[in-house]
């Protein structure tokens, strides 16, 4: 993972703290690789059971709102708030501080999601009806969406503690336990399907759910021991002044995860008045792209969040601005050929993973249309993961959200545009909410690149386009490749087309990136070098 880092470091400082990092990407990187390989399982077992049939739009659709919760409050805003504030205590030396804050948070966020849950649950049918599914008219669908929506709301309250314990590992700069526990949730899934709907139907994943959710959290628990000085107190520490910044941090970013999480519910509003198997066609598509989206974009952004926050803590600015660049120019290198491998590949790729059991070839097809215009946007989708972290690490929540914000709304009134321009010229109408995504993250990117750019008095912006048009030119001559390569294999096997044209997308985009002169594609050959060396010897 030592792509990441740039060959001209500014200072010795701001070398060894882009290495740090890089090595934890690099952990980070091959634990979420491995939970993106569970997850593609679990997704494929899924899909061979049920298909996109009443049974998985009604799983999907239920799912949504557990992940809502979660997202709301334990996810990503809870992260960006709590991790700087515990990691500028624990730089200062503030130890019984920081374990008397994640005390806190804990306490708090089980009250919220225990109450959050009750509620829920006693109004399950007229959130189903009005929010979740109002496409959802059949009496069937509906009471088993119902059902579903009440047995996974048990998966948020676990999910809050286990989001904490990830977030007080990677403040410790402990990354490992932490990365794998989303594999541990699909394993969960898996079991629920393999184990348990043989004779309870998706009953059993929804109960699977909520058992990946508690081994998401066990397998964390060894690493959370191990901690120096840690305390639990049983406190909800409303009148403490960190417990107040965690909260003052969390409000501007539970608005902009709101408005995220909106745009998803308005994306299964809107498919479930669509033909059958739209919705499962968004939902399998995105967690098709999220996959090198989270094996590259998010192990950068989980270590450097940590690293960002130390820096901005001593006031290192310059070094941080450093670290931002070489991340940015090495996610580049990385995401763009990954951006257009999948919109070519697209359709043997979904039919090897999925086209089996209830999952034929109409599913295949809608899949792939979605994923078309999901995959286009994986450039912003990266891009926008790690420059947020830099803000939070700043201590600044309000501009990401209101950013976020600002391109959310667009992606609503995109939503219902390109759902329409799809259906006027005869296209699969669920292609317009991928690509609503698409489009609203790529503005947000350019806004957060631009505010960032204020904030830290320039992104060494040279050196990052420099990158961005290497891994162009070299992923434009890749997609070339590609598109003669599909060619050549129409009459082949699928599993030839698809294994086939990974292989040589990696290899013309390697060996360009080697003639480009890529100062990461050397440094990568020095660190096996020196690494083989060292086994020598």
């Amino acid at each position: 993972m030592d792509i990441i880092l740039d060959m001209e470091s500014s200072t010795p400082v701001d070398n060894t703290e882009n290495r740090q990092i890089a090595r934890a990407a690099g952990t980070v990187m091959i634990a979420i690789i491995l939970g993106q390989i569970f997850s593609l399982l679990s997704s494929m077992i899924i899909t061979n059971a049920f298909g996109t049939g009443i049974e998985n739009e009604a799983f999907n659709a239920s799912n949504r709102l557990p992940d809502i919760l979660y997202q709301l409050i334990a996810g990503g805003a809870l992260a960006s708030a709590f991790i700087p504030t515990f990691t500028t205590l624990l730089t200062r030396g503030e130890h019984k501080k920081a374990w008397l804050l994640a005390s806190a948070i804990a306490n708090l966020i089980t009250l919220i999601f225990i109450v959050l849950g009750v509620v829920i649950a006693l109004f399950a049918p007229w959130v189903v009806r009005h929010i979740l599914a109002p496409g959802f008219t059949d009496s069937v669908k509906f009471n088993l969406t119902v059902d579903l929506v009440r047995i996974q709301l048990l998966a948020p309250i676990i999910f809050g503690i286990s989001g904490l314990i990830m977030g007080i590992l990677n403040s410790h700069r402990s990354f490992l336990w932490p990365a794998l526990a989303p594999m541990m949730y699909s394993i969960g899934k898996i079991l629920g399907v393999l184990l348990l709907s043989p004779f309870m139907g998706v009953y059993g994943l929804a109960v699977g759910v909520v058992a990946g959710a508690l081994m998401h959290g066990l397998i964390q628990l060894p690493a959370l021991l191990k901690l120096p000085e840690r305390k639990y107190t049983l406190t909800l520490g409303l009148r403490l002044p960190d417990v107040r910044e965690v909260a003052r941090l969390m409000g501007p970013r539970v608005l902009g995860v709101a408005f995220v999480q909106l745009n998803f519910l308005i994306n299964t509003r809107l498919a479930s008045l669509m033909p059958l198997g739209s919705v499962t066609a968004i939902a399998v598509g995105f967690s098709l792209m999220m996959i090198p989206e989270a094996a590259v974009a998010q192990a950068i952004a989980i270590a450097a969040l940590p690293s960002f926050s130390t820096q901005a803590a001593k006031g290192r600015l310059e070094d941080m601005r450093g670290s931002l660049a070489s991340l940015m120019r090495g996610l580049l290198l990385l995401a763009v050929p990954a951006s257009l491998g999948l919109i070519l590949l697209r359709t043997p790729l979904v039919t090897i993973i999925y086209q089996r059991g209830a999952f034929d070839a109409g599913s295949t097809k809608m899949v792939a249309w979605a994923l078309l215009w999901y995959a286009a946007g994986l450039v912003g989708h990266s891009v926008v993961e790690i420059v947020s972290r830099a803000f939070y690490a700043l201590h600044d929540t309000k501009t990401p959200v209101f950013v976020g914000v600002a391109a959310m709304s667009l992606n609503v009134g995109f939503s219902f545009w390109f759902t329409s321009l799809f259906e006027r010229n005869g296209w699969m109408p669920h292609g317009g909410l991928a690509l609503a995504n698409s489009l609203a993250t790529f503005l947000e990117m350019c806004a957060l690149l631009y505010f960032m750019r204020r904030r830290l008095s320039g992104l060494e912006g040279s050196k990052i386009l420099d990158g961005f048009g290497k891994a162009c030119l070299a992923g434009g001559v890749m997609a070339l490749a590609l598109w003669g390569w599909l060619v050549l294999t129409r009459a082949a096997s699928v599993w030839i087309t698809a294994l086939g044209g990974m292989a040589v997308g990696i290899v013309i985009y390697g060996l360009l990136i080697i003639l480009l002169r890529v100062p990461e594609m050397q440094l990568i050959f020095e660190t096996i070098k020196r690494r083989l060396g060292k086994k020598a010897v």
